[in-house]
């Protein structure tokens, strides 16, 4: 294994030697120019790499466009990305989610190829006598990769959006819900002041209360009410007037 190693330093330091400035800055351009959310593009990899091949590929490109190396004004950003591909291929999670899209997007493209294949009939008795390697030879041809790239972007894209959205609906909901926390707070705060006042004022209240009532009999002591006057009416929807005799 150790051997292995040195030859493949070997063979990398010699590659190097041979990249110009030209190649260095063209491989700049080439990954900032990758579909942003397939980090296969951005090392250059097919979809059945290895971890190995991950690691390997990115010692090689990285190599090659890093700032210290590569004059390019966006060398850093190119690296940076190239860095964030790697880190995304090798975690599980990450992986196993962009070659579940990968997959469906074969499916997809399968789907579509027996729907032609069932209009010509040609094709459609080769495949069946080649028993299955005509579709085989397909999916290994350029043809099939070029169409497999733009589906996996198709669809990397919609699940993107589709997340997007989903943050964007949990945000919203998150907004609202601390806006109606904090209505909540204020009306509690209010009422909390209220209280506080009114209680503050307490005293106030029952002494002007006392005073009030202490001035209130004092007045009936000194006052005169008028005699009743009685009144013939039983519903006493009237009073009668004292009738002055002549």
């Amino acid at each position: 294994m150790g051997d292995v190693k040195v030859d493949d330093d070997a063979i990398l330091k010699s590659f190097l030697a041979e990249v110009g400035e030209v190649e260095r800055d063209n491989e700049v351009v080439r990954i900032l120019s990758c579909f942003k959310l397939n980090p296969f593009e951005h090392l250059n990899l097919s979809f059945d790499s290895s971890t190995d091949d991950v690691k390997r590929q990115y010692r090689k490109i990285s190599l090659m466009v890093h700032p210290d190396k590569c004059k390019h004004p966006q060398a850093q950003e190119a690296f940076g990305a190239l860095a964030k591909a790697q880190q995304l291929l090798l975690n599980d999670q990450e992986r196993d989610y962009i070659l579940t899209q990968v997959q469906a997007a074969k499916q997809e493209l399968k789907m579509k190829r027996k729907k032609q294949l069932k209009k010509d009939t040609a094709s459609k008795i080769k495949s069946l006598v080649d028993e299955g390697k005509h579709e085989q030879l397909y999916e290994q041809s350029e043809e099939f990769q070029k169409e497999l790239k733009l589906k996996v972007r198709e669809i990397l894209t919609d699940q993107e959006w589709r997340r997007r959205k989903m943050a964007m609906r949990i945000s919203e909901e998150e907004g609202r819900l601390k806006k109606d926390e904090e209505e909540q707070k204020e009306i509690r705060k209010k009422k909390r002041e209220h209280e506080e006042q009114w209680e503050g004022t307490r005293e106030n209240r029952v002494s002007s209360w006392r005073d009030f009532m202490k001035a209130g009999k004092k007045a009936k002591k000194g006052e005169t009410r008028p005699p009743k006057l009685k009144t013939e009416d039983p519903n006493k929807s009237y009073v009668q007037r004292p009738v002055k005799k002549g």
